[in-house]
């Protein structure tokens, strides 16, 4: 069975090439409910800061003119930085560039 997200993805792959250490994600959907069971009003709903590694740049040149690898790769889960990246919407799929030093960590 085909899933139609993971075709979208890799049409986005294909369309968008990230260059140097920039990456393209899909921000991870925010919590719609509290703890307490409380459903929030889209409004009010924090925007993520987790997402997957759609596509990865090659990696930026360093100072002695070496490109320097990506650590992350595509379907990696990450945590950004909170204002970090240039969002874009492709599909009615909401995506974010972003440079790789705005990565915090990635999610096992």
């Amino acid at each position: 069975m085909i899933n139609t997200r993971q075709v979208k993805e890799a049409s986005v792959a294909d369309t968008f090439n990230p260059l140097g250490d920039r990456v393209v994600i899909r921000p991870l959907e925010g919590e719609e409910i509290t703890q307490s069971g409380l459903v929030l009003p889209d409004t009010a709903i924090e925007k993520p800061q987790k997402g997957e590694v759609i596509a990865v740049g090659p990696g930026r040149i360093g100072d002695d003119g070496k490109r320097i690898a990506m650590e992350v790769k595509v379907k990696d889960k990450i945590v950004y930085s909170k204002y970090a990246g240039t969002e874009l919407k492709e599909d009615d799929v909401d995506y974010l560039i972003l440079r790789e030093s705005d990565i915090l960590a990635t999610i096992a």
